[in-house]
């Protein structure tokens, strides 16, 4: 006896989404991620996905100008925020700074972790200007580099950090 399985149709939803200054008009199922729906739906491929619990960190992606995790939550949730990956920050400085940081400090391994390091390290470089090592650590402590190499990754925000300082004037100096 052949017989077929049957399967009920899968309800889909027409959604739009802002995704790095652009709206995407997306057809998805309600449950899909926002991870899937960036990688799958908006062809943007920075974003990794790791553990799909929201603990390694490896799909940080900016939501209204924070760092959020997208695999935790369905794609529907974002509907009228701003979304931005990794592939937003072509031409930001910030960035590049910290590319090139991280290149310097030996922080790319497999790079896996490395776009939501990214991520994560924007952040803090412009919310946390002062941070020590302690503060930079712990606020990586949700990016998981299953590389071990955490002490490349903070050796380069502190490079940024320090170059961020902004320095005196030689004339502002001298009349001291």
């Amino acid at each position: 006896m052949n017989t077929l399985l049957e399967f009920p149709p899968v309800a889909t939803e027409r959604i739009a989404l802002s995704v790095n200054g652009r709206t995407h008009q997306l057809e998805l199922e309600p449950r899909t991620h926002l991870a899937d729906a960036l990688r799958e739906h908006c062809g943007l491929t920075a974003t990794h996905l790791g553990c799909e619990h929201g603990v390694c960190g490896a799909c940080t992606v900016e939501v209204d100008g924070a760092p959020q995790r997208s695999c935790l939550q369905s794609a529907v949730r974002f509907v009228g925020r701003s979304v931005r990956t990794l592939e937003a920050f072509d031409d930001d400085a910030v960035m590049a700074q910290l590319r090139a940081a991280f290149s310097a400090e030996h922080a790319l391994q497999c790079g896996y972790c490395t776009p939501g390091m990214l991520m994560t390290a924007r952040d803090i470089v412009l919310r946390l200007p002062q941070a020590d090592e302690v503060r930079i650590r712990e606020e990586l402590a949700g990016n998981l580099c299953r590389c071990t190499g955490y002490q490349g990754i903070v050796q380069a925000i502190q490079r940024v950090l320090r170059e961020r300082i902004p320095q005196p004037h030689p004339e502002t100096a001298h009349a001291a």
